[in-house]
């Protein structure tokens, strides 16, 4: 066996396979530039540490001027209650500091959905009259007050055109007492408007009038309800692309960012669409122009939360999830009209992104509600706030970032992620230790016990032998010492397969104190020889 050889460098950046302990190198010399405050000189025309040139060239200090150091920040101050909570079990930690969700989605649910919808009542619904007639309009001011508000029209076809687009709830012409409705614009006006004229008309001795349909609903989508569920599938697939990203993707490039946000929002489009259409039957048609619509959509609201992310980080479902769905979703006008619905859901119908994809997909359906321009102009402007808010919001993030770096600041989410993950890895080793296995910083070593190191399945009876079928025998091999291989190791027999191959097994003891195990295919002379072994002994 060869003398170690001390002038090889070592190689400290592979863990030992042997078990020793691990002989570290002398630390190497910090190269740096010297400072001021040392006693020698920097090389000519330097800037030294602590200052830097003078744009002028005539200031003091041969051109050098002092930098005001910026000041260190001070210790993070854990409260009372952050360490009492970090004495809790780690996976318990995880779970109370996620319960935020639940809670919140309580009360956005109840602030939203239950107060918006529990009792919606008319509240200055439009209603187009043809002509005059001060009868009905003092009669219903009697009668509903405060709940309808009559606007004058020269022309029957402009109160037409208005009840189609939306502005007019319906329209009254009290010369052929006829009143015209569009249910495939807002079924819940469509059934209630005309039966309270008719209630107030019979009321002051006019005849019921006549109901006639403008735009219809189709028999697959009775109550139309369908674009209601269709912008709330866009709106969640938009924002939960977004929020994934900005809490798993902080340190991506805006450009990877958007990619992502475009590809996931075209898949996403393709998908619901699909589903929607020719699979579930609720929408007949119109499948190119509203898997584009969609993926518009999808991208300025993915475009939104990305932005809100590097603000609010983790808890980015809470601000998506308000402006999104809770906020959106009675505001849409799909449920319930604007007209029918409290403050302040009444108002963010003008600004919410419910409302625009609503109205784009019956106009593009049904061909009632305002044109694109509305909507396309909603969506310009969510998308050109995500930009800007990415803009400034990755700064933000990354100046956050090195003062956390650098104070060594932390959450409590982060310590109880780092707790919960010391507390796996050691149940991973009580686990791998109960069934006879140990962890190393290399790997997994079987365990062969004195007791039970044989297989369970030799077990059996005289008759018909394992349960395998093979003898019950014993199993001539015991306990194997761990070799190091090396491709430049001689000894009588090589391991196929190279170093590190084949089941590895709990080193035998040493009794020489040496790094190497004692190897029991080596010659005596190696064998006495008492010399050292190091990594680079064979070279």
């Amino acid at each position: 066996m060869s003398t170690p050889r001390n002038d090889v460098p070592r190689n400290n950046d592979l863990p030992d396979r042997d078990g020793g302990p691990r002989q570290n190198s002398a630390p190497k010399q910090r190269a740096t530039r010297p400072s001021t405050r040392g006693g020698s000189r920097p090389r000519r025309g330097a800037p030294v540490a602590g200052t830097r040139p003078s744009r002028t060239g005539n200031g003091g200090g041969g051109g050098n001027a002092r930098v005001r150091q910026a000041p260190v920040p001070e210790p993070q101050r854990i409260s009372r209650y952050r360490r009492w909570f970090g004495t809790l079990h780690p996976s318990l930690q995880l779970i109370g500091l996620q319960l935020w969700m639940p809670l919140f989605f309580i009360v956005g649910f109840c602030l939203c959905y239950v107060f918006a919808f529990h009792a919606p009542h008319p509240h200055d619904v439009p209603i187009a009259l043809v002509g005059s007639d001060p009868t009905l309009v003092a009669a219903m001011q009697k009668a509903l007050p405060g709940e309808y508000l009559f606007h004058t029209y020269d022309s029957l076809a402009q109160a037409k055109r208005d009840v189609l687009a939306g502005t007019m709830a319906v329209a009254y012409d009290p010369s052929t007492n006829e009143v015209f409705k569009a249910t495939a614009h807002q079924f819940q006006v469509a059934s209630l408007v005309p039966v309270a004229l008719s209630t107030v008309l019979t009321g002051i001795g006019v005849a019921a009038p006549t109901v006639t349909e403008l735009a219809p609903l189709p028999a697959w989508d009775e109550y139309g309800t369908v674009a209601m569920y269709v912008m709330l599938a866009w709106c969640i697939g938009g924002y939960m692309v977004a929020m994934f990203i900005g809490i798993m993707g902080g340190p991506l490039r805006h450009r990877t960012r958007m990619a992502v946000i475009v590809v996931g929002g075209l898949v996403i489009s393709l998908i619901t669409n699909t589903l929607a259409g020719p699979v579930v039957g609720a929408i007949h048609g119109h499948w190119i122009e509203l898997v584009l619509i969609a993926w518009g959509w999808i991208v300025a609201i993915g475009l939104a939360v990305n932005g809100l992310s590097y603000f609010v980080g983790r808890f980015i479902a809470a601000p998506a999830m308000i402006c999104f769905v809770f906020l959106s979703m009675p505001s849409s006008g799909g449920a319930y009209p604007k007209w029918f619905m409290p403050e302040p859901f009444a108002w963010l119908n003008n600004v919410v992104v419910g409302s625009s994809m609503v109205d784009m997909i019956k106009h593009q359906i049904y061909g009632v509600g305002p044109s694109y321009s509305r909507g396309l102009i909603t969506m310009a402007c969510y998308a050109g706030a995500g930009l800007v808010l990415m803009y400034f919001g990755k700064m933000w993030w990354e100046r956050r970032r090195i003062r956390a770096i650098v104070t060594g600041r932390t959450t409590m989410f982060q310590d109880a992620q780092t707790a919960n993950r010391e507390f796996l890895g050691t149940q991973r080793d009580a686990e791998l230790e109960r069934h006879g296995l140990t962890s190393t910083e290399t790997g997994t070593l079987s365990v062969l016990r004195d007791s039970d190191w044989e297989d369970d399945r030799a077990n059996g009876d005289v008759f018909m032998g394992g349960r395998d079928g093979l003898e019950t025998e014993t199993t001539p091999t015991g306990r194997i010492p761990v070799v190091r291989g090396g491709a430049d190791r001689t000894g009588p027999v090589q391991r196929p397969g190279g170093a590190g191959t084949g089941p590895r097994t709990r080193p035998v003891p040493r009794v020489d104190g040496s790094r190497a195990p004692v190897r029991s295919d080596a010659s005596g002379r190696d064998a006495d020889d008492g010399r050292p072994h190091g990594r680079h002994a064979d070279r």
